[in-house]
């Protein structure tokens, strides 16, 4: 018979190994907690939800709650869980924590082909036919060592620095250029002009910006190769100008001449409708964050798709190790599923462990791995994680990730409207053709 280890019951273990089991095979799953715990989590309990307690936004013209009505198409356990629990929150899915995590560990525990096994995993089993690694972003230290060993050092990061994204649509070019240093390359960054003025308000804005204060686990990220920029800019007021905001080696073709100071846009995807603040990670609290960095000329009336932080988290360079089955190139019995694969948010990290599962069972039946069409959220995240990229930062479901439209729509509720009726029809189109169990 078949063996399958699921390592990590968060949210993303939790979905593999109820997906796994419901189609009628075995599974062991490994949870570390109560043996040992973690900085951040609290209880013994599965898919102990351990910083808000919402999902994300329930309205289909959201990234989240696109991604969670696809969810409920492909049958999520968490999903199904998190709206049996539900408490009021607005537009958005928010559970009672305490009742969400202790449902998930009694379907779990009870389910007749899960055998659940309390102790910390310090080395990859070699006993198993398939394994989901879904330890997340606080994967223990010993076992950070065997995903290293695993991947390659050079693949497994310690701390999540995140600079803010934006949407392109709403960035003003006209108040910038296209050009990369010295004319090298092919003109892959946007640079965000400033004057002196310009520079000299944004400068005193973000030195005065308000901090979100640190977490036990994280204080250990502060070190050189990874300052908030609000800190160098602390450091004296020229220090930005020969740090993430240095014009050397840029010449604004308008005028000819050298900027005073530059903020560069980088993109995140190949479509380019994603564009990141380069060297712009923060501890600046959300509304801060937009407030400060709207002074910036060409972001007056930017939309943020991702805001910046910096905290402690484990994850993998998924570009360069994961096929887009979220299989490991190097040994494709081996998946990731959860936040350790450079997704963020909670219904994003479950989704990844259906799909996970979906492609561990139809590899115990014999069949070949599946991939979600790009045009369904799911399947925009996969492609994001996992496309040829110089180096990933993590993302959470947004509409940014998706194809155009045949035809353009300039009204953007529409716009997200009709994309995510789309990713609807093709991901119904999908399970039916791949013929994906929905109990």
């Amino acid at each position: 018979m078949k063996k399958v280890a699921v390592i990590g019951a968060g949210l993303a273990g939790s979905e593999a190994a109820y997906r796994i089991a419901n189609s009628g095979f075995k599974v062991d799953l490994y949870e570390m907690r109560p043996v040992r715990s973690t900085p951040a989590h609290r209880t013994e309990k599965f898919a102990e939800l351990v910083c808000s307690n919402s999902l994300g936004g329930k309205e289909i013209t959201t990234g989240a709650g696109l991604l969670k009505e696809e969810m409920r198409l492909l049958d999520s356990l968490i999903v199904r869980v998190a709206e049996e629990f539900s408490v009021p929150a607005g537009g958005a899915l928010a559970v009672d924590r305490e009742k969400f995590s202790k449902k998930i560990t009694e379907i779990l525990e009870n389910h007749p082909d899960i055998k659940v096994i309390r102790k910390e995993v310090t080395e990859i089993p070699d006993e198993y036919d398939f394994i989901i690694i879904a330890t997340g972003p606080l994967t223990s230290e010993a076992f950070s060592k065997s995903i290293q060993n695993l991947t390659g050092a050079e693949y497994l990061y310690f701390y999540d620095a995140i600079a803010p994204t934006v949407d392109a649509e709403t960035v003003d070019f006209s108040k910038g250029f296209w050009g990369d240093r010295y004319s090298k390359g092919e003109g892959d960054y946007f640079n965000c002009v400033l004057s002196e003025e310009e520079y000299e308000m944004f400068y005193n804005e973000l030195i005065k910006g308000q901090q979100v204060p640190l977490k036990d686990f994280e204080k250990a990220v502060f070190f050189e190769g990874c300052l908030p920029v609000e800190e160098i800019a602390r450091r004296g007021k020229q220090t930005l100008l020969y740090g993430p905001m240095k014009p050397v080696g840029l010449i604004d073709p308008k005028t000819g001449k050298q900027p005073f100071a530059v903020v560069q846009l980088r993109k995140e995807n190949r479509e380019g409708t994603l564009l990141s603040m380069v060297g712009f990670q923060t501890k600046l609290k959300y509304p801060e964050q937009k407030r400060i960095f709207r002074l910036i000329p060409a972001l007056k009336d930017a939309t943020f798709v991702r805001l910046g932080s910096i905290h402690r988290n484990t994850f993998i360079q998924s570009p360069k190790v994961l096929k887009p089955t979220l299989q490991l190139k190097k040994d494709p019995k081996i998946l990731f599923a959860g936040q350790i694969t450079g997704v963020e948010g909670y219904a994003a990290s479950a989704a990844t462990g259906i799909l996970a599962g979906i492609n561990v069972v139809r590899m115990l039946k014999g069949e070949k791995p599946i991939v979600p069409p790009e045009t369904t959220m799911i399947g925009g995240l996969i492609k994001y994680i996992t496309e040829p990229k110089e180096e990933l930062q993590p993302m959470n479901p947004n509409f940014s990730l998706l194809p155009d439209l045949e035809k353009k729509v300039r009204n953007k509720k529409l716009r997200k409207q009709l994309k995510a009726e789309r990713a609807l029809r093709e991901l119904k189109k999908f399970i039916e053709n791949e013929k994906i169990l929905i109990n």
